[in-house]
């Protein structure tokens, strides 16, 4: 019999699942950096999508971590390209953003990344995971389907007195549509993958001791099972949308954890239910540079007198720690002689689309009105915008909200000594519209 080659055999795609689970005791990333894990509710993973047609190949991976520092992103990507032979650009790594596993962030006020999780764990098994998904490439083709979902809602809560916290917020911005890809081999009609794309926190547990993939691992282990196909779960635009709890707070305990599992999962099987007419898949990789502004140091005065204002920062953590941090760091500068520094964040960013679909990565807990004017301005029919994918460098709100301040307001501006510019949000739509139109 005639051997097909890759070309000949069009869009082809593979799916690999790997247990990243770290041992009981390990510190859980959580809200304070000193949350000790006491036991396991459901097992951490890491599972990668393989995607080739022709000579070109893409490997779309999902982590059930809270967000990976953007230096040991580079680092992964670097060492998956390695044992792949794949460029590195071409590794498109996203955190599900989980507050119930290990810290692989290493963001001031957080803790420190667990290294040896890191490297007896996570780097390894998410390299096989990435090798068995392109040995698993094969011919296939696609469906896809969407629901409404309310697992999620906007969660800048505004108090009475106009002041903005972590809760609930039932008149703010949020992203209800739930979308569900269906790879399946386009010869023997078996399922590849069935890849989830919704945006919500994962912080329905909150500051627990269980490790934990949240409210997203019950979702996927039930369509997993309805469906006898790899489930996997990519987070969208969390940066103000939180879990839709029964406590009308953006954090509870495990039971939370399970009470909100079990709505996303029936959206999600509805979503696959949904799916329409199964096409070919056509594999486009749009590749490039992209950036946004940033400001300029704050007068040296006022940086002295706002740390002069700290009598113990050395027991400070969360955002204190990190307001802290900014201070002193953008001080530093000026003790350097103002060292010219880079007007532009920029990072390498590469977009997959497979057809209708399109999936768009960003290194920022990104806000969910972001998401909406790119999805409405897209030339795709599916736009599928990734937070927490190539590295972290925290929340990316809209211009608009930055006068009511709030967390995120807070680590917008203080994660930096050069914090992005207050439109950085049009301006990343822009140029991400542009980049689309530039086809690699």
């Amino acid at each position: 019999m005639e051997t097909l080659t890759q070309t000949e055999r069009g869009f082809m795609a593979g799916a690999a699942r790997e247990d990243i689970t770290p041992p009981v005791g390990t510190l859980l990333y959580g809200y304070v950096p000193d949350s000790v894990s006491t036991s396991v509710h459901d097992g951490l993973e890491a599972v990668a999508a393989a995607f080739a047609q022709g000579d070109v190949k893409a490997l779309l991976v999902t982590i059930s971590v809270g967000d990976f520092g953007t230096a040991l992103c580079d680092e992964l990507r670097a060492k998956i390209g390695e044992e792949t032979g794949l460029p590195a650009g071409r590794v498109v790594i996203a955190a599900t953003h989980t507050h119930s596993a290990p810290n692989v962030s290493g963001i001031e006020g957080w803790g420190d990344i667990d290294r040896p999780y890191v490297d007896n764990i996570l780097f390894p098994k998410v390299c096989i995971a990435c090798r068995r998904a392109l040995e698993e490439l094969q011919p296939a083709e696609l469906a896809i389907g969407t629901t409404e979902s309310k697992v999620g809602i906007n969660r800048r809560q505004q108090f009475p007195n106009g002041g903005i916290g972590l809760g609930q917020n039932p008149w703010g911005c949020f992203d209800p549509e739930m979308t569900v890809l269906v790879l399946r081999n386009r010869v023997n009609k078996k399922g590849i993958l069935n890849l989830i794309h919704y945006s919500c926190h994962g912080t329905a547990a909150g500051n627990n001791r269980e490790i934990s993939r949240d409210w997203p691992g019950v979702m996927t282990d039930r369509l997993t099972a309805e469906t006898g196909t790899l489930s996997a779960f990519f987070n969208g635009a969390v940066g103000d949308a939180g879990p839709r709890l029964t406590n009308g707070g953006t954090t509870g305990d495990i039971r939370h954890v399970e009470e909100l599992g079990g709505v996303a999962a029936v959206d999600a099987v509805r979503a696959y239910r949904n799916a329409g007419v199964f096409k070919p898949g056509e594999l486009r990789l749009f590749e490039g540079v992209t950036g946004v502004p940033r400001k300029p140091l704050p007068p040296e005065a006022v940086l002295r007198e706002k740390l002069a204002s700290y009598a113990e920062p050395e027991k400070l953590v969360n955002i204190s720690r990190l307001e802290y941090a900014y201070y002193r760091e953008a001080l530093a500068e000026y003790e350097a002689g103002c060292p010219p520094y880079e007007h532009e964040f920029s990072w390498p960013q590469t977009l997959i689309s497979l057809g209708d679909v399109i999936f768009v990565p960003f290194p920022f807990e990104m806000f969910s009105e972001i998401a909406l004017r790119l999805r409405a301005y897209s030339p795709f029919r599916h736009t599928l915008t990734l937070s927490n994918a190539g590295g972290y460098n925290a929340y990316l709100p809209t211009e608009d909200q930055l006068v009511r301040g709030g967390y995120e307001v807070a680590c917008f501006r203080y994660s930096s000594a050069h914090p992005l510019a207050d439109n950085a949000d049009q301006i990343l739509i822009d140029r991400t519209l542009a980049l689309m139109s530039k086809e690699e």
